[in-house]
């Protein structure tokens, strides 16, 4: 069996077989009723943590909520996935206006929310009651969560029309972050789903333990020439957009490079058929299904599958100051086809990132 370690394309082709700490995704979308149910096994196949995304309707904003939100999701993870070694959702509050400190300390007192997520309003899914004025009416919040060491999850936007689409993430770190960080030296924070050089550089040059970042293999993968290939790709939109190539290739030379500040986040966001093959249709890339194999391409195209371990299982913990998983998980070279679509909530149908092409990874199932 050919050495694990990869040092370039050339030397990863005779790689058949990698072994790694068990991973886990650090932004994750399960959805809500019969929708989660439909994805929820996919994840609890592979990672043995997820956080799990708040933007339900209406979204999940009380520790109590996030509670009943996390026995539903535990509900729906196969049998053979519960107990200690299994599959475990870490819950996030979705941050509003009208957000409190008392709040805050509540989701910190009860142990099972690990941050809070910031969406600016209308900036993507279910953001309509996001935050509209975050230096003012959510301040509050916010400095209590620097004070108790509450991390503060970023969906990277400005919602301003004048602004170009593809400059939003940009913007929102010269308007947003920047400021937010000078003002509260304290706060940790992860910038989600980066799709720029500019958040790269702002993630590296930010002071140690402070700024991490979370990577999709979709931005991993893909340049914003996939949303036109062959007519427009519906399934392969998302939020933040894809970027032009030179953004990609920042991205994949941050994560592939050894900085610790990047990690293993899908966005995997599931959409029935329909609502993406729309007038208007929705915003996100399901990619649970294939999600260590789709990072593995990513890294063995960069000549770096030894550096995917440290992205997919220990960047993310160590931020998080949580343990690194014990159990390992094996992936096999061993070319599979992606199904066109898989079933979805009450008979709909979801069509996964990469559907009906071949991929050449495959996890061997934990209980194998």
């Amino acid at each position: 069996m050919a050495a694990v370690r990869a040092q370039s394309a050339a030397e990863s082709a005779g790689i058949e077989r990698l072994e790694i700490t068990q991973p886990d995704d650090w932004h994750l979308h399960v959805r809500d009723g019969a929708a989660l149910q439909s994805v929820v096994p996919f994840s609890a196949s592979v990672f043995h943590r997820a956080v799990i995304m708040p933007n339900l309707r209406p979204p999940v904003t009380t520790a109590l909520g996030a509670a009943e939100y996390r026995e539903r999701v535990l509900a729906a993870v196969p049998e053979a996935r519960r107990g200690e070694d299994g599959f475990k959702p870490l819950m996030t509050l979705y941050l509003t206006d009208d957000t409190t400190p008392e709040e805050v300390q509540k989701a910190k007192d009860g142990g099972i929310v690990v941050a809070f997520k910031l969406y600016p309003a209308g900036a993507t899914t279910n953001s309509a009651a996001g935050v509209t004025d975050l230096f003012g009416r959510c301040f509050p919040a916010i400095q209590h969560m620097a004070h108790v060491g509450m991390p503060l999850l970023l969906h990277g936007e400005v919602v301003d029309p004048s602004v170009d689409m593809f400059d939003r993430e940009k913007e929102f770190i010269h308007r947003v972050l920047s400021p937010l960080l000078e003002r509260l030296p304290a706060l940790r924070v992860v910038l989600e789903h980066v799709t720029t050089a500019d958040a790269v550089e702002f993630v590296l040059k930010a002071p140690e333990g402070r700024v991490a970042a979370t990577v999709t293999p979709q931005h991993l993968l893909w340049n914003r020439n996939a949303l036109f290939t062959g007519g427009i790709r519906p399934h392969h939109f998302c939020l933040p957009v894809l970027k032009r190539e030179t953004h990609r290739q920042a991205i994949v030379a941050a994560v592939t490079g050894g900085s610790t500040r990047f990690f293993l986040g899908t966005d995997s966001a599931p959409h029935e058929r329909a609502t993406k093959e729309a007038p208007c249709g929705c915003a996100g890339i399901f990619s649970a299904h294939a999600a260590l194999p789709l990072y593995a391409r990513a890294f063995e195209q960069a000549g770096a599958l030894d550096k995917l371990e440290a992205f997919a299982s220990f960047n993310g913990p160590d931020f998080y100051r949580l343990p690194r998983n014990s159990r390992r998980i094996t992936l096999v070279r061993r070319p599979w086809t992606v199904p066109a679509s898989y079933p979805y909530s009450d008979g709909g149908s979801l069509i996964p990132m990469l559907a009906g092409e071949q991929l050449e990874w495959q996890v061997v199932p934990l209980d194998a």
